[in-house]
């Protein structure tokens, strides 16, 4: 049987007296494509945040390919609160888009998607520079290299963000939200690079979505979040078309009522 590539294991996730989450339970396999849906406040963006190391769990476990995220063994083979090298170490699997591009102005898009493999990994410059203008043609950028982001609209500066995720070669890529920041005619442009990305490779996929068609096209399997807790989850068509519970039926048809 293959092994689940993240499992979270009762994570539990409270800011100040508010518990966010409350004993969240979930495998993500090798190459599965999984949708968080649910309302604000629901906890989905902490779900990925925890697991980008943005945030530390209150409770339970993380695990990446097997290996404890936020504790590691130390000499005594006792366990620990994990190091900055650790935390490193595990998250060099984990790639992650975020709503607002987060990129550096005073760079062109080349150097943007460069800095990371430089920097942190120590690679030669000359071979991430090749990486870097074949990623920047997946995501249909190769004639902006030269550009800095204020030239770009927000759909390429979204795709750009994409591009420099995908330069560390994760096995594991989130998405949060990326299309809520843009205007409506650029979401079409965006997912259709995610979808591109999703049909290639074997990139397990957790995306925070407002985009139920989407979810519907691209996910393996979707998971409705309600107040904390993992209230339904299965196939799209379960989910999305066929909702069981009365909350989720009735969050589809205030979101469809609110388009």
């Amino acid at each position: 049987m293959e092994e689940p590539i993240v499992q979270y294991k009762n994570i539990r996730k409270s800011f100040g007296d508010v518990e966010v989450l409350k004993g969240i339970n979930l495998d993500i396999m090798p190459g599965e494509k999984v949708a968080l849906i649910g309302p604000s406040g629901s906890g989905k963006t902490t779900i990925i945040r925890l697991l980008m190391t943005l945030e530390q769990p209150t409770g339970g476990i993380i695990e990446v390919n097997g290996e404890n995220l936020w504790l590691m063994q130390n000499k005594k083979n006792e366990l620990v609160e994990a190091d900055d090298k650790h935390l490193r170490k595990i998250r060099g699997d984990i790639g992650m888009v975020f709503q607002h591009f987060n990129l550096f102005p005073h760079m062109t898009i080349l150097e943007n998607c460069m800095l990371a493999p430089t920097i942190v990994k120590k690679k030669d410059k000359a071979d991430v520079k090749k990486t870097a203008l074949e990623m920047l043609d997946k995501v249909g950028l190769s004639d902006k290299v030269d550009l800095y982001p204020s030239q770009l609209s927000g759909g390429q500066k979204q795709r750009v963000a994409m591009a420099r995720a995908l330069m560390m070669r994760p096995k594991v890529m989130l998405f949060d939200e990326v299309t809520s920041a843009l205007d409506p005619e650029l979401v079409g442009e965006v997912l259709e690079v995610i979808r591109d990305l999703a049909k290639a490779g074997d990139m397990a996929m957790i995306l925070v979505t407002h985009e139920m068609d989407f979810a519907l096209d691209i996910a393996d399997r979707v998971l409705f979040l309600n107040e904390g807790t993992i209230e339904e989850e299965g196939h799209p068509t379960e989910i999305l078309v066929n909702p069981k519970s009365e909350r989720l039926k009735d969050f589809l048809t205030r979101f469809t009522n609110s388009r």
